[in-house]
């Protein structure tokens, strides 16, 4: 069974998904359609319920108030390819506070030619902000796409305390 909850943040609606005590979804935005598509693809008819996520919200309402290490403890379930996988679990290593390029992202995991795969990998991510795919960015330092929209990349870059003007 998969427990679907909407939690308020300063970026907007983050609707979760938390499977068995993993975090199997993290999407940018109020429950509905989307989410049940990205749901039924990993889990085709398993049961769905909608209730509160009370440890998960707290979590989040800890990492909104300042604590920018919160989530990096929460668990999560992250369904793709061993390439994504890899990339996703690289991703997790990168520490709140500070930003890699896309080049570097490749390095670390071992596929410096990779570079373009690695940025697909980042935007197929699953668990968005649990997974910090938004600590990504150009080698030039500039901000490149995100899934909740580069404000909101920009505003959790800002609140994990990075200066903006060192961004574009």
């Amino acid at each position: 069974m998969i427990v679907v909850h909407t939690i308020d943040s300063p970026i907007g609606p983050l609707t979760a998904g938390e499977r068995a005590g993993r975090v199997c979804l993290l999407h940018f935005g109020s429950d509905g359609p989307d989410v049940e598509t990205a749901l039924e693809r990993w889990y085709p008819g398993e049961p769905r319920v909608r209730r509160p996520l009370s440890n998960l919200s707290a979590i989040f309402a800890r990492y909104f108030s300042g604590d920018i290490g919160a989530l990096d403890a929460v668990p999560a379930e992250m369904n793709g390819t061993t390439f994504q996988k890899t990339v996703w679990q690289a991703l997790r290593r990168i520490p709140a506070g500070t930003t890699i390029s896309y080049a570097e992202l490749a390095r670390r995991i071992g596929q410096p030619a990779s570079v373009r795969a690695v940025g697909s990998a980042n935007g197929a991510n699953p668990v968005a902000v649990i997974v910090p795919c938004h600590r990504v960015i150009g080698s030039d330092g500039s901000l490149t796409g995100y899934g909740g929209g580069l404000d909101s990349k920009r505003w959790l870059l800002a609140h994990e305390g990075l200066v903006e003007r060192t961004l574009f």
